[in-house]
Parts: C-alpha cells; structure tokens; sequence
C-alpha cells in the first residue's frame, strides 16, 4: 500500500534464533496535516443543508404586550449555535449567595425557544451554558412550556427535579408530559430564586408561573464546581438555527432593583439586533482536514470540524472522514494517540473516533435502534448533561455494546478549547484473553475491558477517523492532531 508523507513506525521484535528479526502485529502511521491528507470523506461536508438565515431582533422596546403601559424588553428571539442577548449587569454572584428575579411576561403565537435568567456574558458559547441559572420557555403555538435549570463552570447540568411544572398523563403514550401555560393573549407573573442552603446546602433553584412552582436540586458535587453569574436577562438557546418567536419581560426585579421600563434602560447587548447566515444548521456536518491549529499540533493543519449525530435511518445523514487501512482483527494490537480540542459541545451530542468498517459502520437501518454504529472500536465524547462530556473508551461489535460509565470514572474533557494529549491501547491479551480498551486523557487514565464473546464476533475494522452515531442529535466542534495510528497487522 503506497502511503505518501507519512511516516512509518514499524515496530520489530526478535525471534529465539540469532539475529533474525521480523514484524510483530502491528505496524503504526503517523500524520500531522501538514497537507490535507485526502482521507475518504462520507457526507462529511454536507452540501444537501445550505446555511440558515438567523433574525435576531430583541431588547429594549416601547411596546406593552407584558404590561399596562407602554416600555418593556423583548422581541423575536431565535434559537442558533451563536449566542445574543440583552441583560442587566450585576456583581459577580456564585453558587454561595443567593439570587432573585421576577416579573411578567408575554409571548406571541410562533414557536420560540428561550433562556431568561443569571449567566455568565464572557463563557456563552452552547447548550446547556456554563454559569446558568435560567427558566427556559418553549413556545409551540397555543401553549409555552417552562422548565427549570443551570450548568456549573464544568458543564455539569441539571433540571426539574424533582417537581416540575404541572404535568398531565398523555393519553395515548401514558407518559407524563407537561401541561403547558397559556400563550398568545395573557399575561404571566414569574419568578426565579436560587438558595445556597437549600438541598441540604447543595443547592436549589424554585421557579414559579402563576403560582405554579418547579424546583431543581443541584446535583451531588455540582456546587462545588462553581459558577460566576455578572447578568440577568434574555439569552437565546444556542443548538443550531431555528425559526424564532416573539417574547416579552416587563416590571422586572433583579437581586432587589426594580426596572418598570418607562424609559430605554440601556442594558448591556451582544448580538441581538442583527440578521446573519449561520453554518450550525441540524444535522449539516462540516468536517475534516482543516487548515486551522485548535489541537495544537506542531504546525498548521488538523482534522475536525462541526459533527452532528448521525441518523441510521437516512443514509445521507451518516456522515465519516477516515484513513483506508488494512482490514485490523480483535486478535492483534490496536493503538492510537494524538493531541485533541473540545471547542464547543451541545447536550445530547457524540463525536466517535476511532476505528470502523466502512460498510458495516455506515449501514442504513429502519429504525435507530442503536446509537453506537456497526463494528466501531474507539472513543465517544458523549454524556449527559449531569456530567458534561466524557472521553471514554467504547465499543459495539456483533451483539456486544458498551461505553465506560459515570462509575468508573472516564475522563472529562470540556469544551474549553484547551489541547489535551491522548492515547487509546487495545490489548487482546487483557482481562483474561477477552481483551480490554485503555484510553488516557491528559493523563487521568480508564479501562473498560470487553463483553467475554465480544473478540468472537468477526470484526473487521478498515478505517481510522471520525464517525457519527446511528441515533441524531445536536452537534460539537472538535479537532485532532499529530495522530499516530495502527493501519496494519501481519
């Protein structure tokens, strides 16, 4: 196999006679994108989902649809992957001191998806935000939903529990759902608090619409993450592009000061008065060799890029860029490293990286009955929202599928646009001949050793690179470099 500008690593062991030498099972390639390497790319740069337009255009105005004269804040808001809002400054606040706001509000009959609450204006970058405690409205038409919830520095989220908004049975599903407030038309009072002590000093955030009540307990650790809040006010929800709908504040109190807005209060503003096209479109994929230097390799030039989750049953929103290499077995050494950078991670995404069948891996299924793709050995950066974004060895080969959980302690890594080393070994010899994964990030270490049959399934694996899931969801920007990789085994 002709491999040109790479480097390659052959690693030799002696035999028992003399000095004869030959090559043990694994031979190992190395590339740092000095030059795009002109790997084999699938949907990788999605031409089928053109740029959305993004409107954004809200703050102060002399309206009165969320009060009895004339001055409030608010307008069309719409969800996207950059953040705009409008708020009030306020003296830096943390998870140990307490925090009030309320108000009335109104909302018009569109869809829209906001965030009203403490936030931290120098960290916005995803969903869920760092250094949140916000109530999140979700208008869909005739009725607005709300929902309680905050992120700490580390990403770690939580919300609603354990009593939420009134909830009522669906009656075809039996599954509980929320009820819902009243949109076009009326006017709610609302208010949002934040107790230190409460939860038995963990934390707890209380939200009330007309009297109805949510509260959300922070999670075992979470306050002891941090947070730093220096604003209270409108803030979009940053997934992807959507349409936006119209949203209302007035008579608000914030930490004890009064705004009734019978005149401009020239709140602090980023982004909220502009029309623009953005490429962080659900599930338009761009990813691949880039000439950019997040990772921080030893020059310019990287893989990576934006990377939604996949759907298994559309073929076209599969998407992978990877190394052909020569078909690798469960039955010899696999190993990878390299250096890599989280930029940003929205809840409910995966990037997968590692080695895959480039069939089996991409196979279009009815049903998204599984998430992790065919034949798939290497890293998943998912999580849920309690814990942020774990770097965890993961597998799915034959009827076998596992990922490291929270228990055993994977490594974090944060969408902080920091560059962290890392490794991946895979030793058939380990646990006792079932084989096992290791991965490290900056260091912090995790195994997860394989289901015993797992080896037996037949797996071949014929690419190296980027991959998405078989179930969608929102996306992350992330890059790799200075890659060294298994392509052979002999």
């Amino acid at each position: 196999m002709s491999v040109p500008r790479c480097k390659l690593r052959l690693l030799l062991v002696g035999v028992a006679a003399g000095f004869a030498c030959r090559l043990s099972a694994a031979a190992e390639r190395t590339e740092h994108f000095d030059q795009d390497p002109n790997w084999e790319g699938r949907n990788h740069r999605a031409a089928a989902l053109e740029p959305q337009t993004v409107r954004q255009d809200f703050g102060y105005t002399g309206t009165a649809h969320a009060g009895g004269k004339a001055g409030e804040i608010g307008g069309l808001i719409s969800p996207a992957g950059e953040g705009a809002y409008y708020a009030t400054e306020i003296e830096t606040a943390t998870f140990e001191q307490p925090l009030s706001a309320s108000g009335t509000l109104a909302c018009g009959d569109r869809p829209f998806h906001v965030l009203v609450g403490f936030f931290n204006a120098d960290t916005l970058n995803e969903w869920r935000t760092p250094n949140t405690i916000a109530l999140r409205l979700n208008g869909r038409g005739d009725v607005f939903f709300a929902y309680v919830e905050y992120c700490t520095a580390r990403w770690r989220a939580g919300g609603d529990s354990p009593q939420s908004f009134p909830m009522v049975s669906n009656q075809q599903t039996g599954r509980m759902e929320p009820q819902g407030f009243a949109a076009k038309g009326g006017v709610h009072r609302w208010s949002l608090s934040y107790d230190p002590g409460g939860n038995d000093g963990n934390g707890a955030v209380t939200a009330t619409i007309d009297g109805q009540t949510a509260v959300c307990h922070l999670g075992q650790g979470h306050k002891h993450d941090g947070a730093g809040f220096n604003r209270f006010g409108l803030m979009t929800v940053m997934k992807s592009a959507d349409t936006g709908g119209e949203l209302w504040l007035d008579d608000v109190t914030v930490i004890g000061r009064k705004f009734d807005f019978d005149e401009d209060p020239r709140w602090d503003a980023r982004g909220n008065r502009r029309t623009y096209a953005s490429s962080i479109v659900r599930p338009r994929c761009d990813f691949g060799y880039s000439p950019t230097h997040f990772a921080g390799g030893r020059a310019g030039g990287e893989l990576g890029g934006l990377v939604f989750r996949g759907d298994c049953r559309y073929p076209e929103k599969m998407a992978s860029y990877a190394d052909r290499l020569q078909p690798l077995s469960l039955d010899g050494p696999i190993k990878a490293a390299g250096k890599v950078c989280l930029r940003r991670g929205v809840s409910d995404s995966t990037m997968l990286f590692g080695f895959f069948n480039a069939r089996e891996s991409m196979l279009s299924n009815p049903a998204q009955n599984a998430g992790l793709p065919a034949s798939f050995l290497g890293i998943s950066t998912d999580g849920p929202s309690r814990d942020g974004f774990y770097f965890s060895p993961t597998y799915r080969l034959g009827d076998h599928s596992r990922s490291v959980n929270a228990d055993a302690g994977p490594p974090a890594i944060y969408p902080d646009g920091k560059s962290r080393d890392w490794t991946f070994d895979y030793s058939p010899a380990a646990a006792g001949g079932n084989g096992a994964i290791t991965v490290t990030l900056a260091g912090r270490r995790v195994e997860l050793e394989l289901d015993r049959g797992a080896r037996q399934s037949g797996a071949r694996f014929d690419r190296f690179g980027m991959v998405t899931t078989w179930i969608d969801g929102n996306s992350q920007t992330i890059y790799f470099d200075d890659l060294t990789y298994t392509f052979r085994q002999d």
